[in-house]
């Protein structure tokens, strides 16, 4: 043991040393803070998935606690990104971020071997890795963080150490007001197949879309991933690979979904008795209002007011209303008996209803079909008659707000600094000045 720390403490005043150290705190550091960030930016996404866990390990008891989870964790993997990348709190960072590892690297192995979970949800819904190339990413991060529990020291943080806990509260604060306004709002980033702009339903192909093989995108399926390929690209089948559907390159995801030649919707919304009735519903020219409910039994009933006087004000200014919701049909009718709902309810598929909009309940609205904007139901303001549908957004600019956050963070930061490390700005001049006193011919 003495033998490794004399060799450890021989190898930090290398300069290679330093260099590597620097270049691992980025690193490590910088996958911590994304990782971090994205389930922050998503924490209804982040509940989902933590919920998944948790059903798969058997724990459906916690399920109640599934948010306080993934906000915790998107909060704590940020932060101690940040603290590793700045060099701040050298001893204690390293050690924690091996906790943490410590814990994610077997259950990462155990979701590879299993498939338990087929995503992750590492880095929320901005990027997908499979399980095994999740737990080669963790395995990387093992080394990576023993590496700095040996060797962090070595180098000065960017911060001193009597800000450091300052540079932790600025960093929570951050990815707390991320995360307020993706849970109580929407999320400041869409990384989901439904951004606003998509057009929910199209009913026209063109014939040259049917001709050529080489205008399509073929997803398949394996071990419960899926993935996109071109027609030089398809996999064998006979290595497991499932064909699941196709899509036409020239049209976003989400908008048409193309299956045996035919058109088909990228959403499902299917009637009491299980018919497709898709085109029916979102097939008009007039606008919409969708009022989706995840789940249906534990939207309050002290919800059904501000949903009641929605549904007026937006039959006054001649749009329709459809709830949608993966309930069954006795929860449905119990749920509008309950609420005086005078608008029709339809069954959508779980994830697919998830994925067009977080909240429950969650807004909506369409014009022509296409999302023009989607909030959930308890940060729309009290709704007054006469209004004008389009404009209920004008209070959340999810761009606005992020540029906003993000600027407000680098200038406290940048102020952080400059003012924890005056003094050596002040002992550079005064350092100088003595120089040139003590030279003259200089």
């Amino acid at each position: 043991m003495m033998k490794i720390k004399t060799i450890v403490n021989a190898v930090k005043g290398e300069k290679w040393c330093k260099v590597l150290t620097t270049l691992m705190r980025l690193v490590v550091g910088g996958v911590f803070i994304f990782s971090g960030f994205t389930k922050a930016v998503d924490p209804w996404g982040t509940c989902y998935k933590i919920t998944d866990y948790l059903n798969a390990m058997g724990l459906e008891s916690w399920t109640s606690t599934a948010l306080i989870i993934a906000v915790a964790l998107a909060a704590l993997e940020f932060v101690l990104g940040m603290c590793l990348a700045l060099g701040t709190y050298r001893r204690s960072s390293p050690i924690i971020a091996l906790l943490l590892l410590l814990v994610m690297t077997p259950l990462t192995l155990w979701l590879a071997v299993t498939n338990a979970v087929p995503d992750c949800g590492c880095f929320g819904d901005a990027l997908h890795l499979s399980n095994w190339a999740t737990f080669g990413k963790n395995l990387l991060l093992l080394l990576g963080g023993i590496y700095l529990l040996l060797f962090n020291t070595s180098l000065r943080g960017v911060y001193g150490p009597a800000v450091h806990w300052v540079v932790s509260a600025l960093s929570f604060a951050l990815v707390m007001s991320v995360a307020y306004y993706g849970y109580f709002y929407q999320p400041l980033i869409d990384y989901r197949p439904y951004p606003v702009g998509t057009q929910l339903l199209s009913t026209t192909i063109e014939e040259s879309d049917e001709e050529s093989e080489d205008d399509f995108i073929f997803i398949y399926s394996k071990d419960g991933v899926e993935h996109e390929f071109t027609i030089d690209s398809l996999p064998d089948e006979e290595d497991g690979w499932e064909y699941v559907t196709r899509y036409h390159a020239n049209r976003p995801h989400g908008k048409v979904i193309l299956q045996n030649g035919n058109a088909q919707n990228a959403i499902a919304i299917m009637d009491e008795g299980g018919n497709d009735v898709t085109a029916d519903v979102l097939g008009s020219n007039r606008r919409m209002v969708l009022l989706l409910f995840p789940d249906l039994e534990q939207v309050g009933v002290v919800n059904s007011f501000a949903l009641n006087e929605l549904t007026d004000a937006a039959l006054v200014a001649d749009a329709e209303v459809v709830g949608l919701t993966p309930a069954t049909s006795e929860q449905i009718e119990q749920w509008q008996d309950v609420s005086m709902a005078s608008y029709p309810i339809y069954n959508m598929d779980d994830s697919e209803l998830k994925m067009v909009a977080r909240g429950n309940p969650a807004v909506v609205y369409l014009e022509d079909g296409t999302i023009k904007w989607k909030r959930t139901l308890s940060s729309l303001e009290d709704v007054e008659q006469p209004v004008e549908l389009s404009d209920m957004n004008n209070d959340y600019d999810a761009d606005k707000i992020l540029t906003t956050l993000m600027l407000t963070f680098l200038a406290a930061m940048v102020a952080l600094l400059m003012l924890n490390r005056s003094h050596l700005a002040v002992k550079y001049i005064v350092g100088r000045k003595k120089h040139n006193t003590d030279n003259p011919n200089n």
